[in-house]
């Protein structure tokens, strides 16, 4: 099982706000540079998540060499991890640019979804941790970071999150600062919004919001 907390038992079928995190271009990085690569993870996460009122001693997380798949307790504020969580790793990332000479510089992937979920004999199942991972890992994403060298971070969450929390505007979520996107993946087809830098809205967001690529 993956540090930090647990997996429902087995039987039960439990709702899980899942977070996915990946690094990119860790696999063009040398050893020792994905090693620093890893540890600068480590702590960027740790930093947004208690900045955010969060432990992620609390939280199942599974190592995915670079990133990790974590399931919050079932009784997390979703609407704060989804305003909070990426607001904070953006600013933690930004602070490491004046560090790029020494380091590779750090950029971001995350991907959020929340449905049931049940735990495994390897790990979590069900469709939250598939739907976030293909979130994640889908072309769309990685082209929006990639196309975006003024961004360390780029949100992906499924629709559902969309519609169910950042539309209620809750910690300062602001929906203008997302943008639909969908791939299929092994003949399925999923539906989220990206969205570059902070989702919530903040007074240096205003030119983000006329951005096309906002839009």
């Amino acid at each position: 099982m993956g540090a930090g907390g647990s997996l429902p038992r087995n039987g039960e079928l439990r709702y899980g706000l899942v977070v996915a995190v990946d690094l990119e271009g860790f696999s063009k990085l040398g050893v020792l540079d994905q090693r620093m690569a890893q540890t600068r993870l480590g702590q960027v996460l740790e930093r947004a998540a208690t900045g955010a009122g969060l432990s992620r001693a609390g939280w199942y997380r599974q190592p995915r060499g670079d990133g990790e798949l974590a399931i919050l307790p079932g009784d997390t504020d979703v609407a704060l991890v989804v305003a909070q969580f990426p607001h904070l790793l953006e600013q933690a990332l930004r602070e490491l640019r004046s560090d790029s000479v020494r380091h590779p510089r750090l950029r971001l992937r995350v991907a959020m979804h929340y449905e049931p979920l049940s735990a495994g004999e390897f790990g979590p199942v069900g469709s939250a941790p598939i739907v976030a991972c293909r979130l994640l890992d889908a072309r769309a994403t990685k082209a929006a970071l990639a196309a975006d060298p003024a961004h360390d971070l780029v949100l992906v969450i499924s629709e559902k999150l969309y519609d169910e929390v950042v539309t209620t505007r809750f910690h300062g979520l602001e929906p203008r600062r997302f943008r639909r996107m969908r791939a299929t993946i092994k003949g399925v087809t999923y539906r989220g919004y990206l969205c570059l830098g902070t989702p919530k809205w903040v007074m240096a967001a205003r030119e983000d919001l006329a951005h096309p690529a906002l839009q």
